[in-house]
């Protein structure tokens, strides 16, 4: 699956190496923000690899410091009843960004290529027109000017499966586990050959697979969003100038209502503070 497998024992980056660099790339994706909202660029980023691959931590570290007015993240449940009836593309094309804008597909379009094809939830006749379609729909996309960028994040079955039995004795994190998840594990095989076929009908000159090394999570973050930056032929924008006052403006509006006519937020931190002391 990967050119860094086989046994082979990656040296991780140190934390504070790792939180450095993070926060650099991140002041470079605010700057990338900037200038999609000043040229009304339009870009599409879509994530998928097995379950528990890093996904959505990744999607997390991107996102962090961007605003939600710009940068959305579309993360579909599965389809109602009415959009199986639908287009297979149309409630994904519901999302797509507008002029000024970034969609993150936290999982996309794809899904008929993966989920869908092992767990039998389409026919063999709508995967085999998936295949044929996509590479024209994605043309589309691009051919009216979307940026469209895919990665597929790749972890091995040992390290899928440690991640999976971590979440099951994290009580923060056992909502990420489902009966669908746990099925991915029996099914590795049906899922790398599901994977295969994809690739050879999707991964096209004109709108690549990129894939990005998942077994250690830091540094697919940090290969993942550099590749995207470098990808992307962006620049400094200027930020509009703004003028503060050195105090408020008053305009004479003195009296207040009584405070005991609101009804405050009780005070929490206090209570803990004195439990400190």
């Amino acid at each position: 699956m990967g050119n860094k497998r086989a046994g082979t024992k990656v040296k991780k980056i140190p934390r504070d190496v790792y939180e450095a660099e993070l926060f650099r790339l991140q002041t470079e994706l605010v700057k990338l923000q900037e200038w999609v909202r000043d040229t009304g660029a339009r870009v599409v980023i879509v994530f998928e690899g097995r379950d528990a691959a890093g996904k959505g931590g990744t999607i997390k570290r991107i996102t962090e410091y961007l605003s939600p007015r710009i940068a959305r993240i579309a993360a579909l449940p599965a389809p109602s009843d009415r959009e199986r009836g639908e287009w297979y593309y149309q409630r994904y094309v519901a999302h797509l960004p507008a002029k000024g804008e970034i969609v993150l597909f936290d999982r996309s379009w794809y899904n008929r290529a993966g989920v869908e094809k092992v767990m039998g939830f389409c026919t063999p006749a709508e995967h085999s027109l998936f295949l044929r379609q996509t590479p024209i729909f994605e043309q589309m996309l691009i051919e009216d000017g979307v940026l469209l960028r895919k990665y597929w994040f790749s972890v091995s079955d040992d390290e899928q499966l440690r991640r999976f039995r971590s979440r099951l004795k994290d009580p923060m994190r056992q909502w990420k586990l489902s009966p669908m998840d746990l099925e991915s594990v029996y099914r590795w095989e049906d899922y790398s050959r599901a994977k295969d076929e994809m690739m050879v009908h999707t991964d096209t000159p004109l709108s690549p697979w990129y894939i990005v090394e998942s077994d250690v999570k830091k540094h697919a973050r940090l290969n993942m969003i550099s590749h995207l930056l470098s990808s992307i032929d962006y620049y400094d924008v200027d930020p509009p100038k703004v003028a503060l006052p050195k105090k408020p403006v008053l305009s004479g509006y003195y009296e207040r209502p009584p405070r005991e006519l609101s009804t405050y937020v009780e005070d929490y931190v206090g209570t803990l503070m004195g439990d400190v002391e």
